[in-house]
């Protein structure tokens, strides 16, 4: 919700999850919870903790003004963002039930549709440094609400961006 919000006020949102499906349709590899992963910490480990950052920045160097980057995991990939970029970083967090039950309703092929592939998902991720990166964000929002709840508050936000009234960032 929060990338689509971000779109619809004219930001451009780059995705780093999409990153790694491109990578995968280059290997050809079969795009499911586990093979992503995988193939996020074997990027990683092949060329640097801040690889799929680096891609991101590629992309970001065709957009003007704001951009949203979705799918941090490391400080890592902050700190590389924080040397090449002006960066306001922030976490939108929700209830493991809840992302599970929201995922499940997204669909996308290459989410977890059973509890156990969910939960070792979130142990990568956490693993690769993802809870650091939420204990240190800039602004936190949490998502547990209705769409529209979390859609307002995220838009206002996004807007005191916009328009240079916001200074928590």
């Amino acid at each position: 919700m929060v990338s689509e919000t971000a779109r619809s006020l004219g930001i451009a949102v780059i995705s780093m999850g999409d990153i790694i499906r491109e990578e995968a349709d280059a290997r050809r590899i079969v795009k499911t919870p586990s093979s992503l992963g995988n193939l996020m910490l074997q990027l990683r480990k092949e060329k640097g903790e801040h690889v799929v950052a680096k891609r991101c920045l590629e992309k970001i160097m065709n957009h003007p003004g704001i951009v949203l980057i979705e799918g941090i995991r490391s400080i890592d990939e902050v700190n590389f963002f924080k040397e090449n970029s002006k960066v306001c970083l922030i976490a939108v967090h929700a209830s493991p039930k809840t992302r599970f039950d929201r995922l499940i309703k997204r669909d996308r092929p290459d989410d977890p549709k059973e509890w156990k592939t969910f939960y070792e998902r979130d142990m990568r991720e956490l693993g690769v440094g993802l809870g650091v990166v939420i204990a240190l964000a800039d602004k936190l929002f949490i998502n547990e609400g209705t769409v529209a709840e979390i859609s307002d508050t995220v838009k206002s936000f996004f807007e005191g961006i916009i328009d240079g009234s916001k200074s928590d960032c």
